[in-house]
């Protein structure tokens, strides 16, 4: 297959060329209130071919993949650069991928049938209606098998193999006219083990299950600044929506709060902030991404590094822009797409206590738990809802809160860090990143002690 497209690329005049062909097959299955609510197979390929000729971008795409197919697409591109008005925009040389390159997993998707993940699907969600208090249920689980050819002009050459399984549960609970929602939520890159490595799924129901019931007694917290202490789950949606984006070089270049602040600290010097293609610490991170949309190798990037900001988030383009060696961030949803900087797996370096020294070590804070909706800007300020958050005093647990919502700037937040545990964890693997297309993301963590607003209301 690389010799087939490596020939076409060949054909292709431009200063630079790029070819991406992606095969994608995906299943799809969901139960709600009993019901099928979901039962899909897909399969999509094609062709996108991006030229870079006198500075001038050009992309077309095409669901081809016969030669001429590709030869028009790589002429519709030309005709868009020269369209565009003349610039100097210029790539960075780099290490390019050349190869084949496959995660590894632990036991085949495709070992088990459709029929036995159907059976899941209806089992989780029947258990969770089965519980006392649940009125209502919806169990999902969905699949993606991805193959890419990447090539470009410059000798990027490699065949892609990706696996990325997700499941999740969500349960209504009520009592009289209180009524709360509660999920869970597992997504990997890999096999049929890695899905299940925190946990089966009839574990993941009771935990939600177990939730709701908590959340059903729970009293409304009071609005304040406090002490918080994050878990991995949190801690990755900062990282990932609050401080992320601020890093990713092309919002850098519009402006965003990060701009010119390479050198400077940004946060207490117990936080290492990492953006990663390949999955560290634990495998199977759900974001995992061995090789970039432009052929580019990825590795670890050190965004931040014990507080002090090391490293954007760059694309080959951005990288020649700033003078720095690409990260390996250029990403793109479906063979349609052009690639655009995206993260991968974000998160925060575990520290060196356990979490029970940090329990114990605490005099008062709310431990936040099980991330919800809301919205960050370029400039870091937050606002997220969390699903359950647990008064500690004395190192003791003591009332669940619920109707809670953590709020502030996240490099203040950042800088106020005084613990983070050493219990690390991929928590949002079955999450999309939706910066103008979609992108399969992960973020994590250890727990995280530091300051934040804490919303709520009186009970």
């Amino acid at each position: 297959m690389i010799s087939y497209f490596s020939e076409i690329l060949s054909q292709i005049p431009a200063d630079y060329a790029e070819l991406r062909y992606h095969d994608r097959r995906v299943n799809a299955l969901a139960i709600r209130k009993g019901e099928p609510e979901t039962a899909q197979s897909n399969h999509l390929s094609g062709v996108g071919i991006r030229l870079l000729d006198a500075g001038r971008w050009g992309f077309s795409s095409t669901a081809g993949r016969e030669r001429a197919d590709v030869l028009r697409a790589a002429q519709e591109a030309a005709t868009v650069a020269r369209a565009m008005s003349r610039s100097k925009k210029t790539l960075a040389k780099t290490k390019l991928a050349r190869g084949e390159f496959c995660p590894p997993f632990k036991d085949h998707l495709e070992n088990h049938s459709i029929e036995e993940k159907l059976e899941i699907v209806k089992k989780a969600e029947a258990k969770a209606r089965r519980f006392k208090n649940i009125t209502s249920a919806a169990s999902a689980y969905v699949e993606y098998f991805d193959k890419k050819v990447i090539l470009t002009s410059d000798g990027a050459a490699a065949l892609i193999t990706d696996i990325k399984p997700e499941f999740r549960i969500m349960v209504v609970a009520k009592d009289g006219t209180n009524m709360v929602r509660a999920f869970e939520a597992i997504g990997a890159t890999g096999g049929w083990d890695d899905l299940w490595r925190y946990g089966k799924w009839e574990e993941l129901v009771e935990r939600a299950v177990k939730r709701a019931e908590r959340l059903l007694k729970a009293e409304h917290p009071k609005g304040e600044k406090m002490t918080v202490i994050l878990n991995p789950e949190i801690v990755g949606l900062i990282a990932h929506e609050a401080i992320g984006h601020t890093v990713e070089a092309d919002f850098v270049l519009s402006g965003a709060i990060t701009k010119g602040k390479i050198g400077q600290r940004v946060a207490s010097e117990l936080v290492t902030l990492v953006d990663s293609g390949p999955s560290t610490h634990i495998p199977g991170a759900g974001g995992t991404l061995l090789v970039d949309d432009e052929g580019v190798l990825t590795e670890s990037t050190v965004v931040i590094k014990n507080g002090i900001l090391k490293s954007y988030l760059h694309n080959r383009e951005s990288a020649a822009e700033f003078g720095v060696k690409p990260t390996g961030n250029a990403r793109a949803f479906e063979y349609s797409d052009e690639p655009i900087i995206r993260m991968r797996n974000t998160y925060i370096e575990p520290g060196k206590m356990s979490l029970n020294e940090l329990l114990e070590s605490t005099d008062r804070a709310l431990l936040l738990e099980g991330a919800l909706g809301g919205q960050a800007d370029a400039n870091a300020e937050f606002m997220f809802g969390v699903q359950e958050a647990t008064l500690i005093e004395k190192g003791k647990k003591k009332k669940t809160f619920s109707g809670v919502s953590i709020s502030g700037n996240a490099f203040d937040v950042l800088k106020s860090v005084d613990a983070i545990s050493k219990e690390f964890r991929w928590a949002l693997g079955s999450g999309y990143c939706g910066k103008f297309q979609r992108a399969r993301v992960d973020a994590g963590g250890g727990y995280v002690r530091c300051q934040a607003i804490i919303g709520g209301r009186h009970g």
